[in-house]
């Protein structure tokens, strides 16, 4: 019987701000995070290659996950023959408040969300525009 290889997910503890941002400076890597972390669920591979405009090759869609896995942002998991990635969003916020929000409203990637929630509710930290002094 061929097992597979374990994936690798660092520890909150272990995640750093530039591999956050090392994963999200691919236009495409925050697409795929975006609609996972705006979804509210976790979507398979192969759900997310279709970015619209263009689809995404397998062997480059894998890569992209790897890279958002291994930083930090996503939480990959096998069922069956498919792997199911969920967003970190809610350890992220608590370890980097208002990163995430900032790197994806920067992008202009959370048209029609509120900008303070993120996979169901995540990001407490305040709107600094509504911010009382």
């Amino acid at each position: 019987m061929k097992f597979m290889r374990p994936l690798f997910h660092p520890a909150l503890e272990d995640i750093r701000p530039e591999a956050i941002l090392y994963a999200l400076s691919d236009p495409e890597r925050v697409a795929i995070f975006a609609r996972l972390a705006t979804a509210g669920c976790g979507g398979t591979c192969s759900a997310l290659a279709d970015l619209g405009d263009r689809v995404i090759p397998k062997s480059s869609l894998s890569n992209h996950f790897k890279v958002l896995r291994e930083s930090g942002l996503i939480r990959s998991e096998r069922q069956g023959v498919e792997m199911r990635n969920l967003t970190r969003c809610a350890e992220l916020d608590e370890r980097f408040p208002g990163l995430i929000r900032s790197i994806l409203m920067a992008y202009g990637q959370l048209p029609g969300h509120d900008p303070r929630t993120l996979e169901g509710g995540v990001s407490s930290v305040a709107n600094p525009a509504t911010a009382t002094k």
